[in-house]
């Protein structure tokens, strides 16, 4: 049954354009039962999907389930171009395999939160890749220069000097002609593609549609909670990763951002999550609605059994201070006269490096058998097995053995 519900539609949005069109639009649709065509483009330049890239899933699910139709574009034509969006420099473009090797994987990772029943999945090669020369150049005639040097990013560089290929500039007509093939009434995106989705409104007034509306969301932080989720920037949760580990990540982020990920990724309902924000404002714990987050999304990826088993285990490895017998121990060989605590991190590979080791321990976290290490010059000599512990989500129990260094 076709249904309008405003407060979900709206949750965690950055914008909504226009909104009292968009409002109309679903009202109406609403009251004749007529499913309203919902689309999100992603360009396959990643094999893997993370938790920043169901943002967009997870909302393409909550008009699922008001009854609309869905299509997951993937843009395996515009994805050989390269979204010019936010680089300071022409994107190296992709081969037509990567592409559809990195397609594939979408096409296996996305029924976990789409309904497959309500779902397309559509190529934009089909139509882009069938244009001829003539409708290329009108395609390109419906649009500035000027328009184009509107965009933040194109014009950093334009004025800094740095270069724009032309082929840039036909990214976000592409991208604004798939709403046109696919008669769109409404495009989600990120918050950092608000150009390119309102390029695909002024083409389908160009090519006489109805303009369609604009849904943006915000990117979602990564566990650092400063960039966007990213795999290059090592701060993100990927949707296939190991149960234990999705747990523990998602554990580590801080109590503020736990509920932009419960706004943003949760199936919990918008009045459940006011209910839960109430409850820790009268003392709740956080920690119990991050557990209960955690579990939901591994849940989620990994079935109902292995989210209530993460949560055990993490609660008996983290939480109680306590290593789970399955945590293989690490063995460093040392000599007689010991090891230097920063030393030990960076070979049991808690830390990067010695200096992030000493950083760590100025700051408190790190941890051997539940105490604090306050001594940065701390040495520790063989034969012993400890419980080393770096924040909340590095552990590792290691065997301090005679040997060379």
């Amino acid at each position: 049954m076709i249904h309008f519900d405003w407060a979900e539609l709206a949750r965690g949005t950055d914008e909504i354009i226009p909104e009292t069109q968009v409002a109309e639009r679903f009202e109406t649709a609403a009251k004749e039962g007529r499913a309203l065509t919902i689309k999100a483009g992603f360009d396959p330049t990643a094999p893997d999907l993370h938790l920043g890239h169901t943002v967009l899933l997870h909302k393409l699910r909550a008009f699922q389930d008001m009854g609309h139709s869905v299509v997951f574009l993937i843009g395996d034509f515009t994805g050989r171009i390269g979204d010019p969006t936010g680089k300071s420099a022409t994107r190296k473009a992709m081969t037509a395999d990567e592409v559809a090797a990195n397609a594939a994987t979408y096409e296996a990772q996305i029924y976990r939160v789409l309904d497959p029943e309500r779902t397309r999945v559509a190529f934009n090669a089909e139509w882009l890749g069938a244009l001829s020369t003539s409708e290329v150049v009108r395609l390109a005639a419906s649009h500035t220069v000027a328009r184009m040097l509107e965009r933040d990013d194109f014009d950093k560089r334009y004025r800094s000097g740095q270069a724009i290929a032309i082929h840039e500039f036909l990214y976000p007509l592409f991208q604004g002609y798939d709403s046109v093939a696919l008669g769109a009434d409404l495009e989600l995106g990120g918050s950092d593609q608000k150009f390119n989705l309102l390029v695909g409104r002024m083409l389908q007034q160009a090519y006489g549609q109805q303009s369609q509306g604009v849904l943006t969301m915000p990117l979602l932080e990564g566990v650092d909670g400063v960039d966007k989720m990213s795999k290059s920037q090592g701060n993100h949760i990927g949707i296939d990763e190991a149960p234990g580990e999705q747990f523990g990540k998602i554990m580590s982020i801080s109590d503020a951002l736990m509920w932009r990920y419960y706004d943003l990724i949760s199936h919990q309902s918008v009045a459940s999550i006011a209910q839960y924000r109430r409850e820790v404002d009268e003392g709740g714990n956080p920690r119990d609605y991050k557990l209960a987050l955690a579990e939901e999304i591994v849940a989620r990826f990994h079935g109902a059994a292995t989210g209530e088993d993460a949560r055990r285990r993490f609660l008996e490895r983290f939480s109680e201070g306590r290593f789970a017998a399955d945590l293989e121990p690490t063995t460093v060989a040392v000599t007689p006269d010991g090891i230097a605590i920063a030393t030990l991190l960076c070979r049991a590979g808690l830390t990067a490096s010695n200096s992030e080791g000493m950083r760590l321990i100025k700051q408190g976290a790190v941890r051997i058998d539940d105490q604090r290490v306050e001594n940065t010059k701390l040495e520790l000599v063989p034969p012993q097995e400890l419980a080393v512990r770096v924040g909340k989500k590095r552990m590792a129990r290691v065997l301090l053995t005679k040997g060379a260094q």
